[in-house]
């Protein structure tokens, strides 16, 4: 035989009792006996009247009346008029006795137990009435048994509401004679996680019956008691969506080994609060613990979750937060003296928290489980405030900020169940050239990254000089010039509040400017343990203190500070110096052309057209800063040598770096205009440069040097045999003399100038953020 389960939301609106309806009239024989289960949502409709009413609110009885207005609009859409008089009689007496319960209430100003129960089980009563009378109107023969008793005479059964908290009446219906309990439902209440905060959430096909019983959050219609009942007597049981079109049910609960591979689901309490009870005095204190848990009983109030720790100093547990107070109240009075005496600290309480349970059988099969789930909860700046871990290791809970609700439960679900795909949400400051060029480059390998890589790449948000837009939906990329255009005025703290209010997981802020107020706001992003990816090189060569907060930032809250493209656009320049001290390695010297601008200015001057132009060239092509005499004055130059140097462990500051220029004093007076005309009155001067580089057989190069702890820039003449001599166009190159590469050093030569390339550094960076 069969017992049926329907959940009475399945039983809410017409057309979902009408699929009921249908699947009861062709397969209702097989089932012994049907209960109706409870409805959440009418159940905190029934908790607020019953709060009104013992707090003598006559507002309860219009509530009564709009949960009454529900049924009957039910019934005159579900019976024909000549079939109504009956049915709206027997809802409007239900709900006459629930009117003359809550007066009860109101003037005895006190809310019995009893009197609660009843009131609840009234709506299971109802729908179980509606359902039996639908049944009937089609000429089906059936009981309706309001007082939880068994008839089995009758072969179509009986309908017999069910109430979670009357095990007993649950005993008596499943026994060794039931083979098979359904569970009818409009929707799947065991998913990977919760759907409505985790849009990946899958509904899961099998669970062992301890699986179900740690994910049973009590939201999901499941009777708890029920659960445990069919578990002892080892009968499967089979959840069945009333919208599918066939019969398959869509979870089943059985005994026997689990069908996931690790992990089965997520699991999600909220409206929690932590009590914290600290002190010196509870050290080697016997019977400590029994006392704090005497209390919290007589206090009647449940405990969720305990975690101590080994040195006895403290006790931390979850409870109700509407019994958090009651509890706090209590222990505070049954440790007043030892509070009073400095023994104990007050009694802390944390409210707005949430517990977090990693649930599956086949976890103690796998080592580090804990630790790659607290990992990736670290990674992404949410604080544990206590764990539990029973010995049978089928359930890891912790206890976070509710705050962190929505990225917590897409962290942990990315690490354990999206096998195929990761998420980095963009944040993307500057839409200028290499910012234009970095979106379209987005936009070519979007795909591709997703397939090869697994990593989806969404731009969550857009700033510039002028405008700024956030959509934690994501921005189509097709769309974000109108998106930001249609944004509102820019304002650089206020966009970096928003991205940390929003709190998405894998967020990186990307700075393509080159902004000396950008940087102003990356403290505070790495302190939210959000990554920032900056092509602007004003951080990495400010202050040395500020530069070594910056990476200890990123280090201590487990995030990236990444500036590659700093250093010769997208050559691996600094991941090479990085990978070469992080083995080991020692530098002895570095040697380099640095600047894009300037190798493509002193390869393609030869004296037929004035230098002058041959910048200006170089700035309308994209490879000189806004100002062009950043570069030229070696200013650009001296920046990257001394983020070398730093990253190679020298704490080198500007000041400490020689400098030997080419442009004469009078070209840094007044706007770039001012300083173009004075280049070109002073053409003889950069003739004289060539001239002399010509007759030594030289090409002219600006070179940086750093050896012993020392840092110079200047214009050099660079013999032919001179790795640096073959350079074209705007080609970097950096030599590095290590201790392994000291007579033959190693060389990183290519493109380090150019929007495309920068670009493209910029967006590998962006990828390492993710694979850390």
């Amino acid at each position: 035989m069969k017992l049926l389960l329907i959940d009475s939301r399945a039983l809410h609106q017409k057309d979902s009792f009408d699929k009921v309806a249908s699947k009861l009239i062709s397969s209702f024989p097989q089932f012994q006996s049907i209960l109706i289960g409870g409805n959440p949502e009418l159940e905190m409709k029934i908790q607020s009247i019953l709060d009104q009413s013992s707090e003598k609110n006559f507002e309860y009885s219009e509530e009564i009346a709009e949960v009454e207005s529900h049924f009957l609009k039910l019934v005159r859409e579900l019976f024909p008029v000549q079939l109504q008089s009956s049915v709206l009689s027997f809802v409007r007496k239900e709900f006459n006795k629930m009117d003359d319960l809550c007066k009860g209430v109101h003037l005895l100003k006190t809310l019995p137990a009893n009197i609660t129960e009843e009131i609840y089980f009234l709506t299971s009563t109802i729908y179980g009435f509606l359902l039996s009378s639908y049944l009937q109107s089609k000429e089906l023969e059936v009981l309706w048994n309001e007082k939880l008793e068994l008839n089995e005479n009758k072969k179509t059964g009986c309908m017999i509401p069910e109430k979670d908290k009357h095990s007993t009446h649950l005993i008596s219906l499943v026994d060794e004679k039931i083979q098979r309990v359904e569970y009818w439902t409009a929707q799947e209440p065991y998913f990977t996680a919760d759907p409505e905060w985790v849009e990946l959430a899958e509904c899961i096909g099998k669970l062992t019956y301890e699986e179900a019983i740690e994910l049973n959050s009590g939201s999901n219609g499941l009777s708890p008691q029920l659960l445990g009942i069919t578990s002892r007597l080892h009968i499967p049981l089979h959840i069945i969506n009333i919208h599918q079109k066939d019969e398959k049910p869509s979870t089943i609960i059985q005994h026997g080994e689990s069908g996931n591979s690790m992990a089965t689901g997520i699991s999600c309490q909220s409206d929690i609060a932590l009590l914290s009870i600290e002190g010196s005095g509870m050290i080697g204190m016997k019977g400590f613990a029994k006392k704090v848990f005497e209390v919290i009983h007589e206090a009647n109030v449940n405990v969720i979750l305990i975690s101590q720790g080994g040195s006895e100093h403290s006790i931390c547990i979850a409870v109700d937060s509407k019994q958090v107070v009651r509890a706090k109240e209590k222990l505070t009075h049954a440790f007043q003296q030892e509070i009073s005496n400095g023994l104990l600290e007050s009694i802390k309480v944390t409210n707005d928290v949430l517990l977090l349970g990693l649930v599956g059988e086949n976890m103690r099969n796998h080592t580090g489980v804990s630790g790659r789930m607290f990992n990736a909860l670290g990674k992404n700046g949410i604080n544990i405030l206590a764990i539990a871990q029973g010995s049978t290791e089928r359930n890891i809970s912790a206890t976070i900020l509710k705050k962190d609700k929505k990225k917590a439960l897409n962290v942990l679900h990315e690490t354990f169940f999206e096998q195929v795909k990761k998420e980095i949400n963009l944040y993307i400051v500057g839409t200028g050239n290499v910012g234009k060029k970095l979106v379209h480059q987005l936009i070519q390998q979007a795909g591709s990254i997703e397939d090869w890589h697994h990593i989806r790449i969404r731009i969550a948000g857009l700033s510039n000089s002028r405008k700024m837009v956030i959509d934690p939906a994501g921005i189509a990329f097709d769309q974000w010039e109108t998106k930001l255009n249609g944004g509102t005025k820019s304002d650089l703290h206020a966009f970096a509040d928003e991205i940390i209010d929003l709190n998405l997981r894998n967020s990186v802020v990307v700075d393509v400017t080159a902004n000396e107020h950008v940087p102003e706001i990356y403290e505070k992003l790495l302190r939210k343990s959000i990554s920032v990816v900056a092509c602007n090189k004003i951080a990495a060569s400010s202050a040395y203190t500020h530069y070594k907060l910056l990476k200890s930032l990123a280090r201590e809250f487990n995030c990236k500070f990444l500036f590659e493209t700093n250093v010769g656009a997208a050559l691996p320049v600094i991941s090479t110096l990085n990978d070469l001290i992080n083995s080991g390695d020692r530098i002895k010297k570095m040697e380099a052309v640095l600047s894009g601008t300037l190798n493509f200015v002193f390869n393609n001057y030869d004296g037929t057209r004035p230098f002058a132009e041959v910048v200006r060239q170089a700035q309308d092509e994209g490879y000189t800063e806004p100002d062009p005499r950043l570069d030229l004055s070696g200013t650009d130059v001296m920046r990257k040598i001394m983020i070398l140097a730093r990253e190679a462990g020298n704490p080198l500051e500007m000041d400490a770096i020689a400098c030997n220029g080419f442009l004469p004093d009078s070209c840094f007076k007044g706007s770039v205009e001012d300083f173009y005309r004075e280049m070109l009155a002073h053409e003889s001067h950069f003739q004289g440069l060539l001239k002399e580089a010509n007759d030594k057989n030289t090409k002219l190069k600006f070179v940086a040097t750093y050896e012993n702890g020392k840092a110079s820039v200047g214009l050099k003449h660079i013999e032919p045999e001179s790795d640096m001599y073959h350079l074209y166009g705007k080609d970097n190159i950096v030599l590095f003399y290590t201790d392994r590469y000291l007579q033959q050093p190693l060389v990183v030569k290519g493109a380090g100038a150019g929007a495309e390339v920068t670009a493209s550094g910029v967006f590998a960076d962006i990828m390492r953020t993710i694979n850390r």
